[in-house]
């Protein structure tokens, strides 16, 4: 029996890409403030300097990533010595514009009458900080003493034991083929993929649902078999 919901966070409940984007923009207003040198540095080279760190340091802290990132983008300009201040600016706008999806708050309450609700990421948006507050019986950050990020599956184990239920008893949701659908399920755990951009589903592994909203996910929840047709972790269906 499904007894736990267990969501991601970016880009699953909270709409990222608008509080980065800002973000950036408060990073790039200053650079161009302190020095005439980046005048000709642009947003799109800011945003391209997460994607050229991202590679090397995929398994660090997402704050360890993005201020590698911000040091990239500050050296344009020769502000190299400026990491930690401007750092602080991009992070303090962030989280102030990061908020849930329209379709989360509803879909959390419509879920609680009859869940457990979890919160399990990779990154650095904190519950409490992003328009979350209270919502779940608890959370799992990737970090946090010493767990390896997704999709290593002493993640998906911390998630289990946050639970306190068997595998097979909880549903992972999130936007992530790799990490919130083949891995979980390579965990025990079941997946629904949910599919905002209309995506085609890749090949090889079966979510246990799809939705393309959290709207559909109860409704989706309610339809799941009793068991995962195949209980057996590891077989990549």
């Amino acid at each position: 029996m499904l007894t736990t919901v267990v969501f991601d966070a970016d880009e699953t409940l909270l709409d990222l890409r608008p509080a980065v984007t800002g973000g950036l923009v408060v990073v790039l207003d200053e650079m161009r403030r302190r020095t005439p040198a980046a005048a000709e540095v642009t947003l799109a080279e800011l945003e391209s300097d997460w994607e050229a760190v991202f590679g090397e340091l995929a398994a660090a802290p997402v704050m360890e990533i993005r201020r590698a990132a911000l040091a990239r983008s500050l050296a344009r300009a020769g502000l190299d010595d400026h990491v930690g201040e401007i750092a602080d600016l991009f992070f303090a706008r962030r989280f102030a514009l990061t908020r849930p999806f329209p379709d989360v708050t509803a879909a959390l309450a419509t879920l609680r009458s009859a869940y457990t609700l979890g919160f399990a990421t990779n990154g650095n948006s904190r519950a409490e900080r992003c328009g979350l507050t209270g919502e779940f019986a608890f959370e799992v950050y990737a970090h946090e003493n010493g767990l390896p990020k997704k999709p290593a599956p002493d993640f998906y184990a911390a998630v289990v034991a946050a639970a306190g239920v068997p595998a097979g008893q909880i549903v992972y949701v999130g936007d992530s083929w790799e990490h919130d659908v083949v891995a979980p399920r390579r965990a025990g755990l079941r997946s629904v993929w949910l599919n905002r951009r209309g995506l085609p589903r890749p090949h090889g592994h079966t979510p246990d649902a799809e939705v393309s909203s959290l709207a559909d996910l109860p409704a989706a929840l309610a339809n799941l078999p009793a068991v995962r047709p195949d209980v057996r972790a590891g077989s990549g269906t």
